[in-house]
């Protein structure tokens, strides 16, 4: 393709065409191509003139210089005809390479110019002598320098579109981050609930304060509460009938009134924290101790007597103490201190006494607060039933006035009579309902204390119908006198030492469990005293401990006789024992309390020289009470201890060795025949036993088998009857089922 150079086409020594020039500058890259210059036949025909030769554009005919001036005076007068050149849109090649290859283009243009230029004309690109050149090469600098522009214009758009995008990317990670956050907040706070949910349920709650009704706190509170109760009881229709009584201690009535107020209040909040027993287990939860106190009866009753009628004083005075009766209802807590209290007590008959007379002196003090109160409506001295007026002398005085009519009621209610007769009609029935509620006081009176007086003497006569039927017996018998004297000695020395009771009869209402503890609260330390027993399982000696017989032997009984046969051990609880010779006299010790005997004999010691007889005499010197341990007793528990049965052999074993009591060529020749023989008797039991319980199976199993094939065949029959119809039915109604 023909290029332009203007340094060689255009010297500088042509000053007409430097006058002719309008200032443009000369641009010095100038290798471009023809394709991009401005359209025109000068253009194309300076673009194909030689490089070299002044006869190209500046050659010396007049031809030449003649198309040069035309072609620069038709670009002047194009450019002062359209202004400032517009610039061009991009190119197909521009919108075809894409911006990557723009600037490889780019950068190859920039290199050629850099090539076609010198370096020494950068001072003559402010005055150009040679227009058409500065027209070609303006055009492609232009075109350049747009190019270059729009490559400017697109990198940064794409800097801002790579700026939004990161920015619309950070943002986006900002958001997710925050999200992130939040989650992990969740997550933490989720984590955070469990642990608190963690902590709280490893935290013990909060104990409460409760009371527990089977405490000496809870008998403590309820005598507090029996206080206020009772001072209502007595009171208020005593201050309500005698209205001297009121008006006199005013103060002292206010004070002791909401006093017991308060306690009545303290008490609804104790009872909103009583303790009550759930599957057997103490319930200690404040809502289901509230709960369990409002859905009982008693709560209305406590509202009831809670409610303030206090406030109708303000309308009717503070003398008008029966607006207070309400307080009445809380009745219920001084019965309860009185069951507790009967409970709880050493004398229960005498309190039951004392508690049936405390009711007997409420009604007749109620009773002569009504008296009165009728003989204040009616008139005093009216009539001769009526209290007398205050104006006889010593009638008006407040004490004669409550003590007339407590002899009046008590008079009325006993039935006794002896008191003025009535003589309205009113009168008449308040007598007539006073002598009915006297008839039920002392049956209730008579009754109660028959019932009371047979309970303190139970004891003695049961002992003294004993003492009786063995007294009737003796002398049924024509036993001596002697004998008979002994006799009864035996039982005033089980009476003086409180010795009837049976304890089998007495304990056996209780459960094993506190049987057996009773029973080691009270023998156990006798028992631990036996050499044989001392290391034994503590189970094994709790079922000894309740298989103990107490025995109480008079002075001179023999407990044992040299060669009698060995059933029980002995263990002195109380009393002297005395080995003797056999003329009974003579003595070689004496045993105290703590000693035991007759341990041997009952283990059944293989090779033992005494076997299982006597070998002294033992005799009571008094009174002796002695724990008695049977060997059947003993053997039965002991089953269920092989271990411990060994052990005690061996034990019996080495005191027989120690006391050369033993036989060592018996006591090593193995099982005893008896032994052996007793083992299989019992196996045969045990065998025979067995087949009596597989029979009964069998012939419950035939009887099952009879009666299902009874059942089969009565179903079978029905089967049979049914027609076809109602065959299907039945399958239809099966198949819908399924």
């Amino acid at each position: 393709m023909a290029k332009i150079c203007t340094i060689k086409s255009y010297p500088t020594n042509q000053s007409s065409l430097d006058d002719s020039d309008d200032g443009s500058d000369r641009v010095h890259s100038a290798c471009e191509d023809a394709s991009s210059a401005v359209p025109g036949p000068a253009s194309t025909a300076t673009s194909r003139l030689p490089e070299s030769g002044r006869s190209s554009v500046r050659g010396a005919g007049a031809m030449g210089r003649l198309s040069h001036f035309l072609f620069t005076l038709r670009s002047w007068a194009a450019r002062r005809l359209r202004g400032p050149e517009e610039e061009r849109p991009d190119s197909f090649l521009e919108r075809f390479r894409g911006p990557e290859l723009l600037d490889l283009t780019s950068r190859g243009s920039n290199a050629q110019s850099s090539l076609c230029q010198p370096d020494g004309l950068g001072k003559r690109n402010k005055t150009n002598h040679w227009p058409l050149a500065t027209y070609n090469m303006n055009n492609c600098n232009n075109t350049d320098d747009k190019k270059e522009d729009k490559k400017d214009e697109i990198k940064k758009d794409e800097k801002k579109d790579d700026e939004k995008k990161d920015g619309d990317k950070k943002e986006e990670e900002k958001k997710d981050a925050k999200a992130d956050d939040k989650k992990d907040e969740k997550k933490d706070d989720k984590k955070d609930d469990k642990k608190d949910d963690k902590k709280k349920e490893e935290e013990p709650k909060k104990e409460i304060w409760v009371m527990d009704p089977s405490t000496d706190a809870y008998y403590k509170w309820l005598a507090i509460i029996a206080l206020p109760v009772f001072y209502n009881l007595v009171m208020l229709v005593t201050r309500s009938c005698f209205n001297e009584l009121q008006e006199n201690y005013t103060y002292l009535w206010i004070f002791l009134d909401y006093t017991s107020d308060f306690i009545y209040y303290s008490d609804a909040f104790v009872k909103s924290r009583t303790a009550f027993l759930e599957q057997g287990l103490l319930v200690k939860d404040a809502q289901k101790l509230r709960a369990n106190y409002f859905i009982k009866p008693i709560f209305k009753y406590d509202v009831l007597a809670m409610l303030p009628t206090d406030i109708l004083f303000f309308k009717y005075g503070y003398n008008n103490p029966e607006l207070r009766f309400n307080r009445l209802f809380k009745m219920s807590r001084l019965l309860e201190f009185f069951e507790r209290t009967e409970t709880r007590t050493s004398f229960p008959n005498v309190f039951r006494i004392s508690n049936l007379v405390l009711y007997i002196l409420i009604i007749i003090h109620w009773n002569g607060c009504l008296f009165f109160a009728i003989s204040k409506t009616l008139g005093f001295g009216s009539d001769t039933w009526v209290y007398p007026n205050s104006s006889r002398p010593g009638f008006e005085r407040l004490a004669r006035k409550y003590i007339y009519c407590l002899y009046w009621s008590t008079l009325t209610l006993t039935c006794i009579g002896e008191v003025p007769p009535p003589v309205s009609d009113f009168e008449y029935l308040f007598v007539v309902g006073d002598f009915l509620v006297g008839v039920l006081i002392f049956a209730s009176i008579v009754g109660n204390v028959g019932a009371m007086v047979l309970n303190m003497n139970a004891s003695r006569t049961d002992f003294q119908t004993k003492v009786d039927a063995i007294k009737q017996y003796m002398q049924s018998r024509q036993v001596s006198k002697e004998l008979e004297a002994r006799v009864i000695k035996w039982f005033d020395y089980l009476w003086t030492e409180n010795k009837t009771c049976d304890e089998k009869a007495v304990l056996k209402h209780l459960p094993d469990k506190l049987k057996a503890e009773i029973a080691i609260n009270v023998h156990l330390d006798t028992l631990k005293k036996v050499r044989i027993f001392q290391d034994c399982e503590a189970a094994l000696l709790i079922e000894l401990v309740l298989k103990l017989q107490p025995q109480v032997f008079s002075p001179g009984d023999y407990i044992c006789k040299k060669g009698d046969i060995g059933r029980e051990m002995y263990i002195i609880q109380d009393g002297k024992l005395a080995v003797v010779a056999d003329d009974g006299i003579t003595q070689f010790v004496v045993l105290g309390e703590g000693a035991y005997f007759g341990e041997i004999s009952i283990l059944g010691i293989k090779g033992s020289k005494a076997g299982n007889r006597r070998t002294a005499n033992i005799r009571s010197v008094g009174y002796s009470d002695l724990f008695a341990l049977s060997k059947d007793d003993l053997m039965e528990s002991l089953t269920e201890y092989p271990d411990a049965k060994k052990a005690l052999e061996e034990k019996g074993k080495a005191i027989l060795m120690k006391d050369n009591l033993i036989d060592e060529a018996i006591a090593n020749a193995g099982a005893d025949p008896l032994e052996l023989f007793d083992r299989i008797v019992n196996l045969q039991n045990s065998v025979d036993a067995t087949t009596v319980k597989f029979a009964r199976l069998m012939a419950e199993q035939v009887s099952t088998q009879n009666k299902i094939r009874e059942r089969v065949k009565s179903m079978e029959a029905k089967v049979k009857s049914l027609s076809k119809d109602e065959k299907e039915e039945v399958v239809e109604d099966k198949t819908d089922k399924k």
